[in-house]
């Protein structure tokens, strides 16, 4: 009899020691895989921002949406420029830009990326097909009107498949700070393209 209460006392031992072990891994993990996601979906945040700095460098505005970004960045090409001094200016501080030809934005910007197609470039990763959420627009800043432009991605859709009351405590951690709940780049209140993550 005593041998078989040491034996249950024993199993109910390992079993809370392997249940405090998991609660206390289980955050671990969780901001492991957070971390991991969040480094692909701001890589594509980035590639967002680029694409929308060209394409107004080359309009004057930014896209307001991925259909247009991304007609553009199939079509667009920049100019390869090269400068060389001015051979009439004998104190060489003078410069000629001399066009040497174009370059396609998109190979410009995504030729190293293995694989990159335009139909994952407006799709948040782990998300399970959900698209970014982008906009444009003008704003006045000192009697100026500025150019202004954001792209986000929700916890909710990049955490997707995470543990759902962890996600609903970083949600409110966030809302109560009064924080975009998620990864963002641009803003459409300030003239900025930094990422809430910079």
């Amino acid at each position: 009899m005593k041998k078989i209460v040491q034996v249950i006392l024993a199993v109910v031992i390992i079993g809370l020691g392997y249940l405090v072990f998991e609660s206390i891994m289980e955050p671990v993990r969780f901001k492991q895989e957070k971390l991991a996601r969040e480094k692909v979906v701001i890589q594509k945040l980035k590639d967002i921002r680029s694409s929308q700095l060209i394409y107004k460098q080359l309009t004057g505005k930014y896209a307001n949406g991925f259909d247009t970004l991304i007609n553009f960045l199939k079509v667009a090409e920049i100019p390869v420029v090269k400068i060389i001094p001015d051979p009439t200016d004998t104190t060489y501080t003078r410069t000629i830009n001399d066009t040497v030809g174009f370059i396609n934005v998109a190979d410009s910007l995504f030729g190293k990326i293995a694989g990159f197609n335009f139909s994952s470039f407006k799709t948040i990763p782990y998300s399970g097909g959900q698209l970014f959420e982008m906009q444009a627009d003008t704003i006045e800043r000192g009697g100026v009107n500025v150019n202004v432009f954001e792209a986000k991605a929700p916890f909710t859709a990049y955490l997707k498949g995470m543990d759902e009351q962890t996600i609903i405590n970083l949600i409110s951690k966030y809302e109560d700070i009064e924080k975009y709940p998620g990864l963002k780049v641009g803003s459409m209140l300030e003239p900025s393209t930094d990422g809430n993550w910079e």
